[in-house]
């Protein structure tokens, strides 16, 4: 926000330019003079030279009341403070008619913040803007009595004419500018009523009394200013907290109809400028505030492109976001004039110039009790939102970018995967520090191109990456996921699971997608994190059941050449158990978590009425797979990585032990000689596969795994029977898994 530009200083020092002066002779000039907000005002009747007659006839009556009293004549002059000598300079030396002509001319002068001869202004030490007016003691204490009762009415004008004056500075914002322009126009009527006054002085037909009289009507609505001004400079308040303080004051005078029917005009006069403000951007999504008032602030340093790259973003959250000081009438109805303008700015962003249409019906007139000005805003927020939701479903095609990411993250699409992971093996088992993220980038395009996946047209926004960290631990890095657990346990339990075997690209490969914004807002750099999440459990799941399904298959050697002994035997039924655990963790969270729950979310994205509703559908989507994927039930998941473990250690035993278990040769056999018949290697198959059956080494470690994996599978099962009370859709994961506890 631009600073407030200053106010120069000739505007301070001139004193007859600030109102900061006192007249000491009102007489003729009343109204020429005056403070900054009068220099606009008509010039009363009595500047005028033909009204110096009747001040001429006035001084004549002065004298003849002199005469009366056996006093010498003399002229207005001689009324003067210092004028005279002696008993002149003293009103009580007059008589009482006398006196009661000179205070009024004196008060007079006093209604418009001017000291007269009698009557003095003594200004209050230490408040701005506040004066006490002070009458010569020497008046007849009934005249006394009478003036004090206006005096209030003086102090009041001098503090509400201060307060036009130092509220019209720029500084002090356009709600305050509204107020002291509302106010400078209620002192225009105030100063043509002592002109009236006056004018009726100059006739002879004014008394005290009648003065008093006559100002009984305004002293009730200026008093009420003035305690509102009081209150206003005494919080300093600006912008909504003056609207506020507007509508609070005018409420609290419901006994008084004309003086709150005054407060709300001064109400909607202020609001005026609020109302532009509003309308701007619950219309254009444009904030033009130049002071700082509007109830909405921008933070211009959170850029779109965040979304994309940071996990903890907070531009949709806090690009605009509410302030504190909200109006009291747009409490209920400041979200919507929130997002009202997001989606404004969306759109514009995007470079889709969308205006609400203006009609006179759709004008914000004022806050009234009528209501209007929320039907106005609710048929913003409606087109706002309508217009963004067509956008990004028609031209963005946002359901089906959701679809692509379930085709490839959530592993909808089998044949591109099984090809991607036959043509990429070698690079996968690398370390990740070793891999070559563009070699694998390639190996993904080249499975996309040679699959069904080639006729869909976001297959090129797919991209990889290879993560760092295991899962568990990637896990304990994202604080705000809502976890059962504490995290340090998700570390804890990482670093305690047996690991013989170093991570490898098949536990950190992890596929990527470009997302453009506007989808940004939806499909954002966390949503993606989370997608990443599934697909690096799914992708893990499939490479343990691929490498027992080559376990499986030689497993299958030993009964080619009828070798049933028991460690093979028990092997067997090892492998066996293994796939089922592993295909039935699969089964379950690809048609029992991921399919229904995406069909539902996107029956409920059909229906959906903004952006904010999609946002929540499709990050309720993504939580709720997490939870049911076990990825936000830390003990869960740890004893399943464990079994996943142990699964693919056997796999990786089997292969290598059997294929290390050497076939004696005939000495007398030359190198030029070996057998390449058919015959003769299922001969050396037959005996490898004997000597492996009667390996002690081979034995020992399938009974070791054996007794492992029961051990480990058994201790899930209650764990997933308590936890399916709470958590009722892991009833259908514990049968799974008590299926494979009966062969045991």
């Amino acid at each position: 926000m631009d600073p407030a530009p200053a106010t120069p200083h000739w505007n301070l020092e001139r004193p007859y330019l600030t109102g900061r002066f006192h007249q000491v002779r009102p007489s003729y000039g009343r109204f020429l003079f005056g403070s900054s907000s009068d220099r606009a005002l008509p010039i009363a009747a009595s500047a005028s030279p033909s009204h110096l007659l009747p001040a001429i006839s006035q001084e004549a009556k002065l004298a003849a009341a002199a005469q009366m009293t056996g006093s010498k004549p003399y002229s207005l002059d001689s009324f003067s403070r210092g004028g005279g000598g002696g008993a002149g300079s003293v009103i009580g030396s007059y008589a009482v008619s006398v006196q009661e002509l000179l205070v009024i001319d004196d008060l007079l002068s006093a209604l418009v913040g001017i000291e007269g001869r009698y009557i003095s202004i003594k200004r209050v030490r230490g408040k701005e803007g506040y004066v006490v007016f002070q009458i010569d003691s020497s008046m007849d204490l009934a005249l006394q009595e009478l003036t004090r009762r206006i005096f209030p009415l003086c102090e009041d004008f001098v503090l509400v004419s201060h307060f036009v004056e130092s509220r019209s500075h720029f500084k002090n914002g356009l709600v305050n500018h509204a107020l002291a322009a509302a106010l400078r126009a209620f002192l225009l009527d105030y100063q043509a009523m002592v002109a009236q006054l006056e004018h009726q002085f100059r006739l002879g037909r004014l008394s005290v009394q009648g003065l008093w009289f006559f100002c009984q009507r305004m002293m009730s609505s200026l008093n009420a200013l003035t305690v509102l001004v009081e209150k206003a400079i005494s919080n300093n308040t600006s912008g909504s907290a003056t609207l506020n303080l507007l509508q609070s004051q005018a409420k609290a005078m419901a006994g008084d109809s004309a003086v709150r029917s005054l407060l709300e005009k001064m109400t909607e006069c202020a609001s005026a400028a609020y109302l532009r403000m509003l309308e701007r951007w619950v219309y254009e999504g444009v904030i033009d505030d130049p002071y700082g008032e509007f109830f909405i602030a921008e933070n211009k340093s959170l850029q779109k492109e965040s979304l994309t790259q940071d996990y903890d973003a907070k531009y949709w959250q806090q690009r605009y976001s509410l302030k504190d000081g909200i109006p009291s009438f747009l409490t209920n109805v400041a979200a919507t004039i929130l997002t009202t303008g997001k989606y404004l700015n969306v759109m514009r962003e995007c470079g889709h110039n969308v205006q609400v249409s203006l009609s006179e019906n759709s004008k914000l007139m004022g806050f009234g009790s009528n209501h209007q000005y929320l039907e106005c805003i609710k048929s913003a927020y409606d087109f706002a939102s309508g217009e963004l939701l067509t956008l990004m479903k028609d031209k963005y095609d946002l359901i089906g970018k959701l679809r692509s990411l379930k085709r490839y993250l959530l592993l909808d699409q089998g044949d591109f995967l099984v090809h991607f992971m036959d043509i990429a093996r070698e690079e996968l088992t690398k370390k990740p520090e070793e891999i070559s993220v563009e070699k694998l980038q390639s190996l993904v395009d080249i499975a996309l191109r040679s699959t069904a996946a080639a006729s869909d047209p976001s297959h090129e926004d797919l991209t990889c990456c290879v993560e760092r960290s295991s899962l568990l631990k990637k896990l304990s890095t994202l604080k705000d996921l809502d976890c059962a657990y504490p995290s340090d346990k998700l570390a804890a339990a990482d670093v305690d699971q047996p690991m013989p075997l170093s991570v490898t690209g098949l536990e950190t490969f992890c596929l990527s997608y470009k997302v453009q914004w506007p989808l940004s807002l939806v499909i954002s750099r966390k949503a993606l994190t989370k997608y990443q999440l599934i697909f690096r459990l799914l992708f893990h799941c499939k490479h343990v059941s691929r490498q027992l399904c080559t376990a499986w298959q030689i497993q299958q050697g030993f009964r080619s050449v009828k070798i049933l002994g028991t460690p093979v035997l028990r092997s067997s039924i090892l492998c066996r158990n293994m796939l089922k655990f592993v295909n039935s963790l699969l089964h379950y969270l690809t048609f029992e978590v991921l399919e229904p729950n995406w069909h539902l979310m996107h029956d409920r994205l059909q229906t959906a009425r903004s952006i904010d509703e999609v946002i929540q559908i499709h990050d309720f989507f993504l939580q709720k797979c997490l939870k049911e994927c076990l990825l936000l039930l830390p003990e869960l998941l740890v004893k399943v990585e464990k079994l996943k473990s142990l699964c693919l250690q056997y796999a990786t035993s089997i292969q290598l032990l059997i294929p290390s278990i050497d076939v004696a040769k005939p000495e007398n056999t030359s190198k030029s000689r070996m057998p390449r018949s058919r015959v003769k290697k299922s001969e050396n198959r037959g005996q490898q596969l004997k000597l492996a059956s009667e390996n002690v080494v081979m034995s020992e470690s399938i009974m070791k795994f054996e007794a492992e994996f029961n051990s480990e599978l058994q201790s899930l099962v209650p764990t997933l029977s308590n936890s399916s009370q709470a958590e009722p859709y892991l009833t259908h994961l514990g049968q799974c898994i008590l299926g494979v506890g009966i062969d045991q």
